[in-house]
């Protein structure tokens, strides 16, 4: 089918080389190649991506947008042209009535779990890199591998895995890797119970972290998801994660959006059995993206483009790509992505970018550009261009409408979404805190060494201490006796009159 060129070209700008004026965008065969955005605070990159997004809707296409501020989301939201609003799946975290359910463990394909752990392990040591280590990690990976062999298991597993010895030779028993059962069975039962404290004390401390928030943990804690996010891409969905770090916090931000993007690379890699002319094209993007920014999406970068993932990233400086010992993802960026647009940057970007640019541009326009204005290398029909000066398009005026945004949010929580009730009630289930106090009600009383007292002593001198009994004159159980009348007030001890029938009883027998 030969394509209308208004809808393989998303225009973003307009030249302004000579005053030519002229407006122009990229192809959708050269979006494959994928497109940075680069730029301070306030010169224009959202609203960039955001006349890129609507287009992209306009014309049928699918879109993931993961956006860790929330606002480019709120904006696109009520401005859903009518015809596409069935298709959006709006996840919003915040919502505490409502759950989205996403389990990054739940894994159609088993020779895909080396690559999720791989993915969790990324994400973990870049969220928590002043405690990371390789121990750490040790455990971890074996913990992650360990239950994905199990089905229906979820990250709340984690921190079970490593405490509950019950839970644990059940998942044990599942485990098909014959390396990862040999540490659960040989390395971890041996260690000692101050070394393993020791061993396990930072994961239950960051795990834990995580998932003691009821809103992250109902959403990473359901055993099934409510989403497939291959099925949004292949079915040309819209995705919209507004994983805004003002509504659940900065690290849960972090987290959320790098387990989103892993899922959706594991979603594309499953388009291996599918013929590639047969691939429906799929745009990520990512804004703020130094905030989800692991090793692996370096790896996403080289390998998205044969299976018709297209990424579109966007972020402030490139000191956030560095971490204190790694270069891998800005190297991935500079070195696979095919359109690199910039923005007013500071002097240290400005003197990396210049070897990028020159010579038509230097240190000194790569600072000096106003709010707007751009230099990008443009790839045109799978060749870079030389770099040229350009100004962005203003934010296109469209009406928003609050119904659309209404029906949007209402639709994903009926179709996408479970009651909070619901959840909490099977996550309680799981954890055995639902069994564990039915049993309590149902328990016959029974007293505790060192814990009640022990009145055997007054008994063997003829004081009786009975339970309440019943018509039959046994004695019932605790349950039995709340059932009963309530009894009428009793009178005050005689403290000496019970001095006297202990000194009688001892007469008695002669002690």
């Amino acid at each position: 089918m030969v394509e209308t060129e208004e809808k393989s070209v998303v225009y973003f700008g307009r030249t302004n080389f000579r005053n030519a004026n002229r407006l122009f965008g990229i192809k959708r065969t050269d979006r494959r190649q994928h497109m940075y955005v680069i730029g301070q605070t306030g010169t224009g990159k959202t609203a960039l991506l955001y006349n890129m997004i609507i287009q992209d809707i306009a014309n049928g296409e699918g879109v993931c947008v993961v956006d860790p501020h929330g606002e480019l989301i709120q904006n696109i939201l009520g401005k859903i042209p009518e015809e596409r609003v069935k298709d959006v799946i709006y996840f919003n975290p915040a919502d505490s009535d409502f759950h989205i359910g996403f389990n990054i463990l739940e894994t159609p394909d088993p020779k895909y779990k080396h690559l999720v752990a791989s993915g969790l392990m990324g994400i973990f040591t870049k969220i928590w890199s002043n405690v990371w280590s390789a121990r750490m990690e040790y455990i971890l990976n074996n913990a992650v591998l360990a239950l994905l062999d199990t089905p229906g298991s979820t990250l709340l597993g984690v921190i079970r895995l490593l405490v509950d010895k019950e839970y644990r030779q059940k998942i044990v028993d599942n485990i098909k890797d014959p390396v990862v059962k040999a540490f659960w069975i040989y390395e971890y039962e041996a260690w000692g119970p101050q070394f393993r404290n020791e061993a396990i004390a930072p994961i239950q401390n960051k795990v834990g972290q995580f998932l003691s928030t009821p809103l992250i943990r109902n959403i990473v804690g359901q055993s099934k998801s409510t989403i497939d996010i291959l099925e949004i891409m292949n079915t040309g969905k819209i995705f919209l994660a507004d994983v805004s770090k003002g509504k659940i916090g900065e690290d849960n931000s972090s987290l959320l959006g790098a387990l989103i993007i892993t899922k959706i690379q594991l979603a594309a890699m499953e388009r291996v059995r599918i013929p590639e002319e047969e691939r429906v094209d799929f745009y990520l993007y990512v804004d703020e993206f130094q905030n989800f920014a692991t090793d692996s999406f370096a790896t996403i970068l080289s390998e998205a483009r044969k299976y018709r993932l297209n990424i579109i990233l966007g972020h402030q400086y490139i000191g956030q790509l560095i971490t204190d010992v790694s270069t891998r993802v800005r190297d991935a960026v500079f070195g696979n992505v095919g359109t690199k647009i910039v923005f007013r940057v500071g002097a240290t970007d400005a003197e990396f970018l210049e070897t990028e640019f020159e010579p038509e541009f230097i240190i000194e326009d790569l600072v000096n550009l106003p709010n707007y204005s751009i230099y990008l290398k443009l790839m045109v029909d799978g060749v870079t261009s030389r770099p040229f000066s350009a100004v962005t398009l203003p934010p296109f005026k469209i009406a928003a409408s609050t119904s659309i945004a209404n029906n949007i949010i209402q639709m994903s929580r009926k179709n996408y979404s479970r009651p909070n009730y619901q959840v909490e009630k099977e996550i309680n289930l799981w954890s055995g805190v639902m069994k564990e106090r039915e049993t309590f009600q149902r328990r016959e009383p029974r007293p505790e060494k060192g814990g009640r007292e022990d009145f055997s002593a007054l008994t063997n001198l003829g004081i009786e201490f009975s339970s309440p009994a019943n018509k039959a004159g046994r004695s019932i159980s605790e349950r039995q006796s709340r059932e009963l009348p309530p009894s009428p007030p009793r009178e005050s001890i005689d403290v000496d009159f019970l001095k006297k029938s202990i000194d009688e009883s001892l007469r008695k027998k002669n002690l």
